[in-house]
């Protein structure tokens, strides 16, 4: 594996303004969202908005991931991100998410998920996650995925291979009627393969007008997890691999999450809708 020094916080920049007249969801301004108690199965009509959301969500990333190269910080893919958003109308959903700061996460190497962009260089070699959600008439698309920076070694590029993968194959095995634990039996059960830790602390979610409905997806074979996939659920998956162990500390910041024994970390998402066969991806560009 690379022998890259481990990460230390950067400097923040100033809070990035929204134009007033894009629609803010309800969190923004408040410690905490208001608990959702809609349903998980979504009309058509809902599906179709998220399908708008999740479009942009996944060019915002496509457009902040033209950037990734050694000497950028991850401040400017948080730019790149916010103004694109802002300018085809959508709203950044991590902008004061709990008082989140940044509008994109920006992960690196054995940053697991909920990193916050900084004046934080990426150097040749690095793995960078970036994980981008837009809200936009009242719904919420969420995605991620793992670039490589520069010349990576082999070991980081197979790990970011294989959790695209595991993605992948966890899509392929939605289908009505089956619990959502198959999701994580197959995930954990490729990850195995290759000997790394599966994160179980941190999961997909249901997703709609709620950034987080409530909906937990675990990406491991979790036997309590027996919600029965309906038609017209909308949820996110979201691997999380490790090369080594998938516990866990937490910087002081509150959110960057990285691995206890440091090693890297890679991260796939799309947002879903469930259909009659089997899943849709909301989140193309």
């Amino acid at each position: 594996m690379s022998g890259q020094s481990l990460l230390v916080p950067g400097e923040l920049s100033p809070t990035r303004s929204v134009p007033g007249n894009i629609r803010r969801p309800e969190y923004v301004g408040k410690p905490a969202p208001t608990p959702y108690s809609g349903p998980e199965v979504q009309d058509s009509e809902t599906v179709e908005r998220m399908r708008i959301a999740g479009r942009i969500a996944a060019q915002a990333m496509e457009e902040a991931a033209k950037h990734i190269a050694p000497g950028v910080t991850t401040d400017e893919l948080d730019r790149v991100a916010h103004e694109f958003m802002c300018d085809h109308g959508a709203y950044p959903s991590t902008l004061g998410y709990r008082g989140f700061p940044k509008s994109l996460c920006a992960s690196i190497n054995e940053v697991i998920c909920h990193g916050i962009p900084d004046s934080t260089v990426l150097r040749d070699g690095d793995i960078v996650n970036l994980d981008v959600t837009a809200y936009i008439n009242g719904v919420h698309g969420d995605n991620n995925a793992t670039y490589l920076c520069g010349e990576v070694d082999e070991e980081s590029r197979l790990l970011v291979e294989r959790t695209r993968e595991s993605l992948n194959r966890a899509i392929k095995a939605v289908k009505p009627g089956r619990q959502i634990n198959v999701i994580g039996r197959v995930i954990e059960s490729y990850a195995k393969r290759f000997g790394y830790g599966v994160v179980r602390d941190f999961t997909g979610h249901g997703i709609n007008s709620s950034f987080h409905s409530g909906l937990i997806i675990p990406h491991y074979d979790a036997a309590h997890a027996t919600t029965v996939i309906e038609p017209g659920m909308t949820f996110t998956i979201e691997p999380m691999l490790t090369l080594g162990t998938y516990e866990y500390d937490m910087w002081d910041d509150g959110w960057t999450v990285v691995t206890k024994d440091r090693k890297r970390t890679a991260q796939f998402e799309h947002t879903l809708v469930v259909t009659d066969t089997g899943a849709e991806i909301l989140t193309l560009p």
